[in-house]
């Protein structure tokens, strides 16, 4: 989140090390485009930039970075800007970023008297030798473990080579999307060699009774036994979670347990709670019980996500119908949202709404996907899926139609839709969902009867 530079806590080192203590990296995709000699501005304090929401499409997945302080000095308004709404994008949502404007020499000094950030970002607009002589001079006022990252304009590789041997973390080319600032970020504090994290997907019924949980219990099943990814299902509906129900499993233990001590939560204990459906699939379910407290600290069901998708490929979060600090701060964080509703005029709002606001908070995201849910109930007028579509200015990724006895029979048996009829226009449909989530073709179960044997045509 942006702060003012008074409000961030440094820690003093005593003494000064030089940028050359940190490592060399590789150069940044992106290439600078100078203009000759640029005014400096002195840095007067912290400059508020607003600027449109950034639409572009996230062509990789940077890890969130830990609680980091960063100072950006920018000599472009635009630098400023883009680095203000990088600052809020959900991977950088733990550092605090502060924007001055003024480059070098604005950076120098402000650090005669003040301890630096753990990173400092400066702008450069000059194309001759100053560059390296005010970064040498940055680097006297630099603590031991402070990274800087250099924003110029030129695309020269001689330049990028001289700014790596004198300790310079990276050099990034404006103009730079916030992705490309967050993906730098993210390479300085993220270890590389660390074992990948898995991608967290949350369903949220836009209203009471969209059959949000069946969609992601559904889908998550699919992409476990079809696509053979490990899957982990996060039941959070404490009180009326229905994954157990529907696996046909009764754990004694469960989310609830995770969410009261999370900070007790490790592997050992995720792998105590967690119920064993398949091979390839696990479910964290919920008490649904009336006596557990719902009103729970929002950075508890962050610290219980983050130990899941240090273990599982896939998490599929089912967050129930409510909307409350927690809620908010899960559907904002998580790596894909699906929103699941019903083809009405609640549904049609409720998901225009909500769709809206998550693009807002989620700017460097995709979009959510939209999901119809029991579509051609019998005698019930409903706003087609065309329709619905353009309403909401938002394509439908699937459309499931209702069929009650399919739906009923995998309820009461506490099976899957799409175990219990792999074929069924429901069960292709989530099938084509599951396959857009995880950007993998699934491969539908053959059933193995005596001609499918004797056709050769066995699993």
């Amino acid at each position: 989140m942006a702060e003012h530079a008074e409000d961030l806590p440094h820690e003093s080192e005593d003494g000064f090390a030089s940028l050359g203590s940190v490592e060399e990296e590789a150069p940044s995709e992106n290439a600078p485009v100078l203009d000759d000699e640029a005014a400096y501005e002195p840095a007067e304090g912290p400059v508020p930039v607003e600027a449109p929401a950034d639409t572009t499409s996230m062509m990789s997945q940077p890890r969130p970075v830990p609680r980091i302080s960063i100072d950006c000095f920018c000599q472009n308004p635009d630098t400023g800007a883009t680095v203000q709404r990088a600052a809020e994008d959900r991977r950088l949502s733990r550092t605090h970023t502060t924007v001055y404007m003024g480059g070098v020499d604005a950076a120098i000094d402000h650090y005669d008297s003040r301890a630096t950030p753990n990173l400092i970002v400066v702008e450069t607009r000059n194309q001759n030798g100053n560059i390296l002589s005010n970064l040498a001079k940055l680097a006297e006022r630099c603590d031991a473990n402070t990274k800087v990252i250099v924003i110029g304009a030129v695309n020269d590789i001689a330049l990028y080579r001289d700014l790596m041997r004198e300790g310079v973390s990276d050099y990034l080319i404006a103009p730079m999307s916030p992705l490309q600032f967050i993906e730098s970020v993210s390479s300085l504090y993220v270890d590389p060699e660390a074992a990948p994290i898995g991608k967290v997907i949350v369903f949220a019924g836009t209203k009471g009774g969209s059959g949000s949980s069946t969609i992601a219990h559904n889908v998550g099943w699919l992409i476990a036994e079809e696509i053979q990814d490990d899957v982990t299902i996060v039941d959070f509906d404490i009180a009326f979670g229905t994954a157990g129900l529907d696996f046909n499993q009764e754990p004694a233990q469960g989310v609830a347990d995770a969410l009261v001590a999370p900070e007790r939560l490790d592997d050992v204990l995720l792998e105590r709670l967690l119920v064993k459906c398949t091979d390839h699939l696990n479910v964290l379910t919920a008490p649904a019980m009336l006596d557990k407290d719902t009103e729970l600290d929002p950075s508890a069901f962050e610290a219980v996500l983050d130990v899941v998708r240090q273990s599982c490929p896939v998490v599929i979060v089912d967050l129930p119908h409510v909307w409350s600090a927690w809620a908010k701060q899960v559907l904002v964080a998580a790596d894909e949202v699906v929103l699941v509703t019903t083809p009405d005029l609640a549904g049609l709002r409720n998901t225009k709404n909500l769709a809206d606001l998550l693009v807002l908070a989620r700017p460097n995201d995709t979009p959510p996907s939209i999901v119809l849910n029991q579509c051609g109930l019998p005698k019930r007028p409903e706003i087609p899926a065309k329709d619905f579509a353009e309403a909401i200015g938002r394509s439908v990724s699937a459309a499931v139609p209702f069929d009650a006895t399919l739906f009923g029979t995998a309820s009461n048996n506490g099976q899957m839709v799409c175990e219990l009829k792999a074929d069924a226009k429901p069960t292709e449909e989530m099938r084509d969902l599951a396959q857009s989530l995880t950007g993998r073709k699934v491969q539908p179960k053959q059933k193995t009867g005596v001609l499918a044997k004797l056709m050769g045509k066995t699993d």
